[in-house]
């Protein structure tokens, strides 16, 4: 569709470069596993939280959501402020002193701690799985733009995403992810930001876009957060208010904020206790605005039209894309690149899109190395390697991680859209992984054997349903409760299912078995834990005193937008 500039081409050769630059400067301070899986802790508040906000900053926020807010409207903002903001800040203030405190290199590490060998099993396997399946959604959206935009072979792109992330990864570890991402949310801000900007001005204003995405479309509902969701068929997205409150802000965004290893990794290099629960506040703040730079390029591309009165895009599902030869909602953060950005501009707009698919592949596979080399090989395989040898199969892991997301990233391909593929995967593994997480914190009495058979008959229950909804298509006036329901609700609504079947199976099996004794759930659980100082001599270093001027900012948002 274009052609780069030499100053375009320029930009995005010195990125690729400074970032394996970054890999081997850095390769000389991650000599030990605390160093390379952990970054040797030693991360302030501000870059653990940039890092832990720019983890996420792939391509499940940089194009699948833009793809999302196309075709469902605004309702795709509810994913950063509902289904980020409270859990992030639960995870900073409540569940990050019992992280940071017991040393755990890992969330399956922590249930290992809590629950024994067969809760760690099932929740290492199901998060190395869906670490894998991500980033491949990574390596897919990041060829795709460069396909839209460039016309390069999709699997040469892969490959040089692919080779690029497992080389810095594979030399620093998590020192060099967390730098690199750092960099990386600066460059996505600074590329991405010029296409709302341009947007709103071709569109002249927020008001009179409104306006032109109700003529397009044919409704008013796609510029609304939640007063069209008193029903299934009230709005684009096919979802009732209690799948959204219930389904995503409460299971899949605490499931993931809390126990998604991805980004609770960048919390845990925190140098106190203090910077660790500040980090997820920070990374709080700018979720908050995250949205101006995806969700709003969705909503302008919605809005456009020619001199006709015709839209500009037509865009279809990826299923339909693939069969026509149409572009797919996924292409819609690209071709408003190429709209909005000349020379210079279009260089570090495709820089920044890569920039972000990079962090999120970073992400997922340091995150997916580290847990096979504690949780897997070094828990089950070989217990009693030296700490060099464990580095080793660090390095070796990453590797072989980005190679087997290679392949998984053509999965992605027969998806109708990445996020609809994404909630489904949070539906499988981070669901009833929140259930036993947090009755483990919580409550006591939960059994080893409650926390296992729990977080597996959650899982299983997830898949179940999957597979049901897909072999007779009646199960889904079951599963989200209205045959009216679309895709993203039903994984809401499996997600919640999920969560409850997990809750309910470790319940009635940890009050069937024996109890743990009391003094083995020191540093494990509330109320048996004395809660060391986080270091804060005033209200305004207190981590809590700014989670509540987070907390304010988003019910303000809300209620802007209703």
């Amino acid at each position: 569709m274009t052609r780069l500039n030499p100053v375009d081409v320029l930009i995005l050769l010195l990125y690729f470069a400074l970032v394996i630059f970054i890999g081997f400067y850095v390769k000389g301070s991650t000599n030990t596993s605390e160093e390379f899986f952990l970054a040797g802790r030693e991360m302030s508040a501000w870059v653990a939280g940039l890092s832990f906000v720019s983890a996420n900053l792939g391509s499940l926020e940089l194009m699948g959501w833009a793809g999302a807010a196309y075709q469902y409207g605004m309702l795709a903002t509810h994913w950063y402020w509902i289904g980020a903001i409270p859990a992030m800040l639960f995870l900073g203030i409540v569940m990050m002193p019992f992280y940071y405190i017991s040393k755990t290199h890992s969330v399956p590490g922590y249930l290992h701690l809590r629950f024994g060998e067969g809760a760690r099993a099932v929740s290492a396997v199901s998060f190395a799985l869906m670490t894998i399946l991500m980033s491949g959604v990574n390596m897919y959206a990041m060829a795709v733009v460069m396909q839209t935009v460039l016309g390069w072979n999709l699997m040469f792109s892969i490959w040089v995403g692919a080779g690029t992330v497992a080389l810095y990864v594979m030399l620093g570890g998590l020192r060099s992810a967390i730098i690199n991402e750092v960099l990386q949310f600066v460059l996505i801000w600074a590329g991405a930001a010029t296409i709302p900007i341009l947007g709103l001005l071709e569109a002249h204003g927020w008001t009179n876009l409104k306006a032109q995405i109700a003529a397009n479309v044919g409704s008013a509902n796609y510029t609304h957060l939640w007063n069209t969701l008193g029903g299934f068929k009230d709005n684009p997205m096919g979802v009732h208010w209690t799948g959204i409150v219930f389904g995503l802000g409460f299971v899949i965004s605490f499931g993931y904020w809390t126990t998604d290893f991805l980004v609770v990794q960048r919390v845990l290099s925190a140098n106190s206790l203090r910077s660790a629960k500040m980090a997820p506040v920070i990374g709080a703040a700018f979720k908050i605005a995250v949205p101006l730079i995806v969700i709003l390029p969705g909503l302008i591309a919605l809005g456009l039209h020619n001199a006709d009165g015709s839209m500009v895009f037509h865009l279809v599902s990826g299923n339909v894309a693939k069969a026509t030869g149409q572009h797919s909602y996924d292409d819609v953060l690209p071709l408003m690149l190429i709209r909005y950005c000349g020379p210079g501009l279009l260089g570090l707009g495709i820089t920044a899109l890569i920039a972000g698919f990079m962090s999120g592949m970073a992400g997922n596979i340091s995150a997916f190395s580290t847990v096979w080399t504690y949780d897997l090989y070094g828990a089950f395989i070989n217990k009693r390697a030296s700490d060099k040898h464990y580095v080793a199969m660090g390095r070796w892991s990453t590797v072989i991680g980005m190679l087997v997301s290679i392949a998984t990233a053509y999965l992605v391909m027969n998806a109708a859209s990445i996020m609809d593929y994404v909630q489904a995967l949070f539906s499988f593994f981070i669901a009833p992984l929140f259930g036993t997480v947090i009755l483990g914190m919580l409550w006591k009495r939960a059994t080893k054997a409650g926390g296992f058979w729990g977080l597996l008959a959650g899982t299983v229950a997830s898949i179940g349903m999957f597979v049901w909804v897909r072999v007779n298509a009646d199960g889904l006036r079951y599963i989200a409760m209205s045959s009216d329901a679309r895709p993203m609700a039903e994984n809401l609504y499996r997600a919640l299912w999920s969560w409850l079947i997990c809750v309910g199976v470790t319940v009635v099996v940890s009050l069937m078995t024996k109890p743990i004794p009391t003094a083995q759930l020191a540093g494990l659980v509330y109320g048996v834990t004395p809660l060391p100082s986080d270091g804060a001599e005033n209200l305004w270093q207190k981590p809590a005193f700014w989670a509540v001027v987070v907390i304010v900012v988003f019910f303000i948002l809300n209620i802007v937008f209703f």
